[in-house]
């Protein structure tokens, strides 16, 4: 088993998987809260954790269904037991391998991206599961522009790819992404970082051919 596999079992028994979520909660809900669902549309989330994001999401009027992976089994077990409506579906798998027929309109993740095995793979793979004119929204915290971030890895011994702002953008264009960023600051936070970087939301949308 993979370290990163293994670290994520591990949170979703410890309670580490609830406190991601009161972690990120106010920051993904500013983003979220500005993308207008006003059409039918499908959303997944890359890496859910305990799937909150999902049932969030699920709630939506307009959402036809609300899909999360991780390749944590034992989240995706919490997740399952957490589900509250017939909309929402939960897969044990990453990104890389994820072996699904349809497309969507938005996916999503907070906090996951950097913990793939290859993110040339990984944002290759979801490319192609969105629809023309779909959206990926990409939540990061760890990133170099963030030095308070930056010594995660060393602190979890996981593997975690960390790059710039900059390079984060050049990979969503590589892969044929239209790319803009947003950084969602918590003024109010103990945190120094979360008050003056915030997350780094990094918006890759498909063309429309």
């Amino acid at each position: 088993m993979d370290k990163v596999r293994k670290t994520f079992d591990k949170w979703a028994q410890n309670g580490k998987a609830e406190l991601m979520e009161t972690e990120h909660e106010k920051n993904v809900l500013k983003f979220l809260q500005k993308i207008p669902f006003d059409k039918p549309f499908t959303f997944l989330d890359v890496g859910c954790g305990n799937g909150w994001v999902v049932r969030r999401i699920s709630n939506e009027k307009k959402c036809r269904k609300s899909i999360g992976i991780d390749k944590s089994k034992k989240m995706i077990i919490q997740a399952r037991k957490k589900s509250s409506n017939k909309k929402e579906e939960f897969i044990h798998t990453d990104i890389e391998s994820m072996n699904y027929k349809g497309k969507f309109d938005f996916i999503f993740s907070m906090e996951s991206l950097y913990y793939v095995d290859s993110v040339d793979i990984a944002l290759k793979k979801i490319f192609r599961l969105l629809k023309p004119g779909g959206q990926f929204f990409c939540g990061i915290d760890f990133y170099t522009d963030n030095k308070a971030t930056t010594k995660w890895a060393n602190m979890m011994k996981i593997q975690m790819h960390l790059h710039s702002k900059k390079e984060w953008k050049v990979f969503f264009k590589n892969k044929g992404f239209t790319v803009n960023t947003r950084n969602i600051k918590d003024l109010e936070n103990r945190k120094k970082w979360k008050r003056e970087f915030g997350t780094l939301f990094i918006i890759g949308t498909k063309p429309v051919k």
